[in-house]
């Protein structure tokens, strides 16, 4: 059955068969989005970067609704969408929020919305939908050009109460009426929308419908447990239309669909663009693998000092590299004001085979208001590249992220959809870029787990058939931000940061794939917070290590072996190299060129002198190695690469002479 809007009453409201009211909105003009004087201090604290909104509510633009229709007075509750899904049920309390009939039902995601919009056309022969992003924000403001539709503060109510640990009440009507007469607009829970999320466009608008395509799809209003900034009228919000949590319910509209249109898909990124794809013959070919190589470092995070978002210049951390089945490199990592903020972002960069410098950095993957925390990227040797992400709730790291994946057959220039590994917010999502496959087959990578019977730990996933379906081993490894490689006897051996054995580094072994650890002290010094390792097994089969001589407040020197047979100590950034399969580590050497003192960046701009004796004091390290054999290691900052001759060979035991 065709089910259109003439079935519409034409009273200024009306109710339906759930006892839903629904108030008629009259066509209109608004401006959509914000840009204008700056917020309330009280709105943007010591976070300047919000003073003029979020970068994706501009450009503000006129938009003109043609068509009435019904909005629905109140968010749907669970003795609503229960009426459709009565499974739905056992999801009340989960996490500790929406308990009761009358409170806004949660843990509904995108498709559950339109399935349940769906349901209802049919049971009453109206048409039922989400509103698109354009009807919501223009019945939120009701008329009204202020920040809230109260002015420069939300409106009183519950649009905050609670916090996400403890839960809130969830009761619908908790706040009052806009000059329309809708309530909880500014809180209470976030409300799917029609459209896919993209960027705004200049330009007279009318009933428009969002993007073509996407990542996410949009959500509106904030909820509870929400800094009262992304409550705002203006601010736009949204996450995987599969993605189900305890922030998300939904509104409906009765209505037919609006007669706009959808603006094409978002442009190519920098990273996306002329992606070669053949396979160079010569990828094999590099520096004679006989002869040791060591390349000057290169910044590869490269964005404008000014940048306040998409990018933003403030704290560009936690990278991870791969290479690419045509040479390329691609490197990605986050970009934020704050780590645990809403803001947090990816950034990424390409360095394309036989180029000497990385292009600028542009957005990779940035799911709006949520922290998308912690990437791992991993080439399969084939022709596949894997992201793996945390995506939050909201705010925040490790407790509250989701596990996704995407993958990529043309050299990362396109990915596929996001897919959850683990929807379920609370078990370990964090990923390190320790990505391995064993002999068997199976693809592994560590998460961090900060609860765990030994303390800070991280997690192993591991997925038997490419990534169709994953399963989270039974112990932890000891340390967070650990690097995983199989060892001959198809053993695991990791390394982590923290849960020092007698003042080293542990060192955790699996014979059984993780199900259980052994641990023991590893040969290296500890390292702390803006520190992370690199354990990875090379292509010609040695162990590479790479980490830092000690903490970043305090680099106590570590003392290494120079080609003259003599100890002397050096501070930083090194790479040691085990032939036996980790049992010794018998080549240990600076990451440095030996050059007299010269000035580079280390993490967010700080400077740092490379010497002699010196090197980077901290980063996140990640690795790759290419076909040509030379290994690139990315810190925080700067692109080193080396070839397994350097690593073998012992420093010099002087300062070498540069150019």
């Amino acid at each position: 059955m065709k089910i259109d809007g003439s079935a519409l009453p034409s009273t200024p409201e009306t109710r339906n068969s759930l006892d839903m009211r629904l108030v008629r909105i009259d066509p209109g003009s608004f401006k959509m989005g914000f840009e204008g004087d700056p917020l309330p201090e009280k709105l943007v604290g010591e976070l300047t970067h919000r003073r003029f909104g979020d970068f994706d509510e501009h450009p503000r633009h006129q938009v003109r609704i043609r068509e009435a229709f019904y909005m629905a007075e109140l968010q749907v509750t669970n003795l609503q969408f229960e009426e459709f899904n009565p499974s739905h049920r056992v999801l009340r309390g989960k996490n500790g929020f929406s308990y009761d009939d009358r409170e806004a039902v949660v843990q509904v995601s995108w498709h559950d919305a339109l399935a349940f919009c769906e349901w209802l056309s049919t049971r009453e022969g109206i048409p039922y939908r989400l509103p698109t992003e354009a009807e919501w924000e223009y019945t939120c403001r009701a008329g009204t050009e202020s920040i809230f539709h109260t002015g420069d503060s939300p409106p009183r109510g519950r649009t905050r109460e609670g916090s996400d640990e403890e839960g809130a009440d969830l009761t619908v009507g908790a706040t009052g009426p806009n000059p329309w007469g809708i309530h909880d607009m500014h809180g209470n829970v976030e409300e799917w929308c029609l459209d896919w999320y993209g960027p705004y466009i200049l330009g007279t608008q009318s009933d428009p419908l969002g993007r073509s395509g996407g990542d996410y799809r949009v959500t509106r209003g904030g909820s509870h447990s929400t800094d009262p900034y992304y409550l705002r009228s203006a601010n736009r919000s949204g996450t995987l239309p599969e993605d189900r949590n305890r922030l998300i319910g939904l509104r409906l509209v009765a209505a037919g669909m609006p007669k706009g249109s959808m603006l094409s898909s978002v442009r190519a990124k920098r990273w996306q663009e002329d992606v070669n794809q053949a396979n160079p013959k010569d990828i094999d070919s590099g520096p004679n693998p006989r002869v040791p190589f060591f390349g000057r470092p290169r910044k590869y995070v490269k964005i404008p000092e000014e940048a306040k978002g998409p990018l933003f210049a403030k704290h560009n951390h936690d990278p991870a590299l791969t290479s690419c089945p045509n040479g390329d490199l691609l490197a990605i990592w986050y970009t934020c004001v704050q780590e645990r903020g809403r803001e947090l972002a990816l950034a990424a960069s390409r360095l394309r085979r036989g180029a000497e410098s990385w292009d600028r950095a542009s957005l990779f993957w940035d799911a709006p208001d949520r922290n998308d925390h912690a990437p791992a990227l991993w080439f399969d040797g084939r022709q596949t590249l894997y992201h793996f992400n945390g995506l939050s709730l909201a705010e925040g790291n490790r407790e509250a992220l989701a596990l996704i994946m995407r993958t990529s057959k043309d050299n990362g220039r396109t990915w596929s959809k996001a897919r959850f590994i683990n929807p379920d917010r609370g078990e370990p999502s964090q990923p390190v870029p320790s990505v391995i496959r064993t002999r068997d087959g199976t693809i592994m990578f560590p998460c961090d787990a900060p609860k765990s019977d030994i303390g800070k730990g991280s997690a192993l996933w591991m997925s038997p058939d490419e990534g169709l379906t994953w399963s989270m081993a039974g112990a932890p490894i000891a340390g967070i931000h650990a690097g995983v490689v199989e060892l001959e006897n198809g053993s695991l051996m990791a390394l982590g940061r923290g849960n020092d054995i007698d003042g080293k580094m542990p060192m955790s072994i699996s014979a059984d794939k993780g199900d259980t650890w052994s641990y023991s002290a590893s040969p290296f010094p500890p390292i702390s917070s803006c520190q992370r390792l690199v354990l990875m097994r090379l292509r010609e089969g040695p162990i590479l290590f790479s980490s830092f001589t000690g903490l970043r407040t305090d680099p106590a020197p570590m003392p290494i072996t120079d080609e003259s047979g003599e100890e002397r100590k050096v501070r930083g950034l090194f790479a040691a190299l085990s032939l036996d399969d980790g049992e010794t580590w018998s080549n240990v050497r600076l990451v440095s060129d030996d050059g007299p003192g010269r000035e580079f960046e280390t993490m967010d701009g700080k400077p740092f002198t490379m010497d002699h004796g010196n090197a980077e004091p901290m980063g996140y390290l990640a690795a790759c190695q290419t076909k040509d054999g030379l290994i690139h290691l990315i810190s925080s900052r700067q692109h080193y690469t080396f070839n397994l001759e350097w690593l073998r060979t012992r420093p010099s035991a002087k300062p070498q002479i540069r150019q």
